[in-house]
C-alpha cells in the first residue's frame, strides 16, 4: 500500500483520510455538481500522487485549473517544498502566451483522426478520403502554404477537392499545430512526472479535442511499451459523451472506450473527472473500479452510479446531496472501505476558480 492523506475523515476529523496510491492502476471516475469543490479535490489527489508515488501523469486540462501545478502556496510545507523542487513538472499552454504552447503535427495523426478533423467519412468521402490516405509530408519540414498549394494545384480533382475542405474549414490555421516543431507527444513520450495539456485557451472548439486526440493515440500506438502512465481528464464530458457531437468527439470517444476496455495491461490508467455520470460515454464509465463522489442531488444520476458502483453501499450514495463543499465519498479499490471525507488543503496554486461579483459603488 501506498498511503495517501487526502484531508480527514467526516465522522472522526482528527483521524486522516487514506487512500491507496498504489490502486490507481484501476481506472477512476470523479465527480460531483458544480460548486461541490470537484476541481479543488482532484487538486489535492493528484500533488498527493505526485509527491508520495512514482506514477507519471497527463493531465487534460480545459479550465487551466492546473497549470499553476509547478508553484506551491506560500504556506507549504517545507519537506513538501524541498520534493517538489525535484520533481520533473511540464506545463503546455493554450490560454495564455506562456512557453512552451501545446502543439501536436497535423502530419502525426491516424488517417482516420486526419479525416475526422477534415470532417471526412471514408465511404460518403471515399475519393477525397482516399487522397488523404496516400498523402506524404514529413513533419520537419512541413509548410502550410506549399502543402495546400500542392493540393489546389494538383492534376487529381479528388487531390484538388480534399485542398479545398482543408482551405475551406481553415483547419491549417489552428494555432494547435506544430508547423515542423515540438509536439506534445514527444513531452509525455519523455515520461516527466506530470505533463499539463492547457486545452482550454483554442478559438476553434476541436482544437481542445484533437489535441487530446493526438496524445492518446501516440499513447496506444505505443502500448506494447508499456510504460504506465495516468492520464487524468478534467470536465471528461467534453472528451467522451455518450452521443458525440462532431467527427473529431467521436473518434476521440472511440480512443478513450478503448483505452478504458483494453488500456489497463499496457499501464493506461484513467482518472476520469466530471459533473454528471449520465455525460460520459457508458462503455468507459463502466470500466471505472475507483469512485470519488462529491456533492450531488441529482436522483437520475445516483441511480447511475449505484448501477455502475455495485459495490458502495447506497446508504452512503443517498448522503450525497447533504455533502458540504469539499465533501466525498471515496469507494473502491484504492481504499479499504468506502469513506467520507472533508478534502484537505492543496499545496500548488489553484489555476482556475470562481470569479468574484464586485460590489455596486453607491
Amino acid at each position: 500500500m501506498i498511503p495517501l492523506t487526502i484531508g480527514t475523515t467526516v465522522e472522526a476529523p482528527e483521524r486522516p483520510a487514506v487512500i491507496d496510491g498504489s490502486r490507481f492502476n484501476r481506472h477512476t471516475f470523479w465527480c460531483g455538481q458544480s460548486g461541490s469543490g470537484k476541481t479543488y479535490a482532484l487538486g489535492v489527489v493528484l500533488e498527493q500522487l505526485l509527491l508520495r508515488t512514482e506514477l507519471p501523469m497527463l493531465v487534460l486540462d480545459p479550465n487551466a485549473d492546473f497549470v499553476a501545478v509547478d508553484t506551491l502556496r506560500d504556506d507549504a510545507d517545507p519537506a513538501d517544498t524541498a520534493q517538489w523542487g525535484d520533481l520533473d513538472i511540464r506545463v503546455l499552454h493554450s490560454s495564455t502566451p506562456r512557453e512552451p504552447q501545446l502543439h501536436i503535427r497535423f502530419v502525426d495523426l491516424s488517417v482516420p483522426a486526419k479525416g475526422a478533423v477534415g470532417q471526412l467519412d471514408p465511404i460518403a468521402d471515399d475519393e477525397e478520403y482516399n487522397a488523404l490516405l496516400h498523402l506524404q509530408a514529413e513533419p520537419e519540414h512541413f509548410d502550410d502554404a506549399r502543402f495546400l498549394s500542392a493540393l489546389l494545384e494538383s492534376d487529381d480533382p479528388a487531390r484538388r477537392r480534399l485542398g479545398l475542405r482543408i482551405d475551406n474549414l481553415e483547419i491549417l490555421q489552428w494555432p494547435l499545430w506544430a508547423r515542423g516543431g515540438s509536439s506534445a507527444t514527444e513531452a509525455v513520450t519523455a515520461r516527466p512526472r506530470v505533463v499539463v495539456l492547457d486545452v482550454g485557451g483554442f478559438t476553434h472548439p476541436g482544437e481542445p479535442q484533437a489535441a487530446a486526440l493526438g496524445v492518446l493515440e501516440d499513447l496506444w500506438q505505443r502500448r506494447m511499451e508499456r510504460r504506465p502512465i495516468l492520464i487524468v481528464i478534467d470536465e471528461a464530458h467534453n472528451f467522451c459523451p455518450p452521443l458525440p457531437r462532431t467527427s473529431v468527439e467521436a473518434k476521440l470517444t472511440e480512443q478513450l472506450i478503448q483505452i478504458a476496455a483494453e488500456g489497463r495491461k499496457f499501464g493506461l490508467w484513467l482518472f476520469l473527472s466530471t459533473q454528471r455520470p449520465t455525460k460520459i460515454h457508458p462503455n468507459v464509465l463502466s470500466q471505472c473500479d475507483n469512485l470519488g463522489l462529491m456533492r450531488m442531488n441529482s436522483p437520475r444520476d445516483l441511480a447511475e452510479l449505484a448501477d455502475v458502483f455495485g459495490f458502495v453501499p447506497a446508504h452512503l450514495l443517498e448522503q450525497s446531496p447533504s455533502f458540504r463543499k469539499g465533501e466525498a465519498l471515496f469507494a473502491g479499490a484504492f481504499t479499504e472501505e468506502p469513506q467520507l471525507v472533508r478534502i484537505g488543503r492543496r499545496l500548488t496554486v489553484e489555476g482556475g476558480g470562481d470569479l468574484a461579483v464586485a460590489a455596486h459603488r453607491v
